[in-house]
């Protein structure tokens, strides 16, 4: 089920347009292909938010495979989704970051709180 093509800002490497979102079991797999960042933060939390609640999802993967930036509200995006999680035993996980975004993690602590994956596949893996 892919979902919310309404960020409609193309990306470069990809072709692709927008944030998707798909649901795997009780997993929410958000894929970026835009950049994580305060112009697009608000939509992608409250489509988050809504898949969330009406599909009693558990753990949350970020694929940054099209994003290459991440700002503050991005990280606000992640914290605000960890806590909604975090009490019914889930998780989040990001795939596919690259190197710019990884700093940020880094610096941040997210990594304490926050699993990094290769691939949204061993992700799932994981996560299942």
């Amino acid at each position: 089920m892919q979902e919310g093509r309404r960020h409609n800002k193309p990306d470069k490497r990809s072709g692709k347009e927008g944030t998707s979102y798909e649901i795997s079991g009780r997993c929410l797999i958000i894929r970026l292909n835009e950049e994580l960042d305060h112009h697009n933060a608000i939509l992608i939390k409250d489509k988050a938010d809504r898949l969330i609640e009406r599909n009693h999802v558990k753990h949350i993967i970020f694929d940054f495979s099209g994003s290459g930036f991440m700002d503050s509200a991005g990280i606000g995006v992640i914290m605000g989704r960890y806590k909604k999680v975090i009490f019914i035993g889930g998780k989040i996980a990001v795939a596919s970051v690259n190197s710019v975004v990884d700093r940020i993690f880094r610096l941040s602590g997210l990594y304490k709180i926050i699993d990094k994956y290769d691939s949204v596949e061993t992700a799932l893996n994981h996560l299942k």
